[in-house]
């Protein structure tokens, strides 16, 4: 007759929970794995799945009880470390849609904007169409594959143990943010530079022949060039993202040598 005891049950609870709360925190905030038009049920299935695929080459958990005071703080600081996870590939899709905001102000197009699901705000029409063409990007790179690969790695590099997480590792991901602004500034520089060129030479045309309405020319050309500029730019940047991707693995490895370091 088979019989378990009560620290058998614990080890069972434990080897499943603990990352199964690291890979379903990862599922709310990552890219792709997060949009909110893919049902909860599906997220915490999808999570099930991979924790019971990789439980067993985990190798042995802290010895505690589920519900003590040390499992609930090893279960907390495993949801901190799939959000900060998460987060960092989030941010290379916020640079994306910074640049897509920065393009279409250029253009006259901030106005156009409509409610985003996925981030629970009005976003621009440009940043949402960059960041479906970034999205497509990252499928054919591979890129949740490879993203599920770096982060099933950060149970070697950050392994679930009793004790505190080192705090200087968020400043990784503090860092890391900085991307939304730069990259996404590198990423919209062409277009700026030609349409700021554009508006610059509607005011020289304004200030010499006052009697031309700027307003009623000026849209529609920079409407125009933008449009044109546009399709020339957007298959170019496949380049510029796969190397944003490959930045985004290194530094989810790097998050997690600098939460595991003492």
């Amino acid at each position: 007759m088979i019989s378990v005891d009560i620290e058998q049950l614990y080890t069972w609870l434990n080897a499943f929970l603990w990352p199964f709360f690291r890979i379903l925190s990862l599922m709310i905030t990552a890219p792709l794995l997060g949009e909110s038009a893919i049902p909860s049920q599906v997220k915490i299935g999808f999570a099930a799945i991979v924790t019971i695929a990789i439980a067993p080459a985990l190798g042995p958990m802290p010895e505690v009880p589920t519900g003590s005071f040390a499992g609930i703080w090893i279960a907390v600081q495993q949801v901190f470390i799939g959000l900060a996870l998460g987060l960092v590939m989030r941010i290379v899709f916020a640079a994306v849609q910074t640049a897509g905001e920065f393009i279409g102000l250029q253009m006259g197009l901030s106005f156009a904007s409509f409610f985003d699901p996925a981030t629970g705000a009005n976003t621009a029409v440009l940043a949402r169409l960059m960041n479906v063409v970034a999205m497509l990007v990252f499928l054919a790179l591979n890129g949740h594959l490879l993203m599920l690969g770096g982060f099933m790695r950060t149970f070697d590099l950050l392994p679930i143990r009793i004790g505190a997480l080192n705090p200087n590792g968020w400043g990784v991901l503090f860092e890391w943010s900085s991307q939304v602004m730069v990259s996404g500034m590198l990423l919209a520089l062409p277009l700026i530079i030609v349409l700021l060129t554009i508006n610059l030479a509607l005011g020289i045309l304004n200030r010499t022949a006052q009697q031309l309405s700027v307003f009623a020319v000026g849209f529609p050309i920079s409407l125009m060039t933008g449009l044109t500029l546009l399709t020339i730019v957007l298959p170019q940047t496949t380049p510029f993202l796969s190397r944003l991707f490959d930045s985004s693995y290194s530094v989810i490895a790097r998050l997690a040598q600098a939460l595991a370091a003492p």
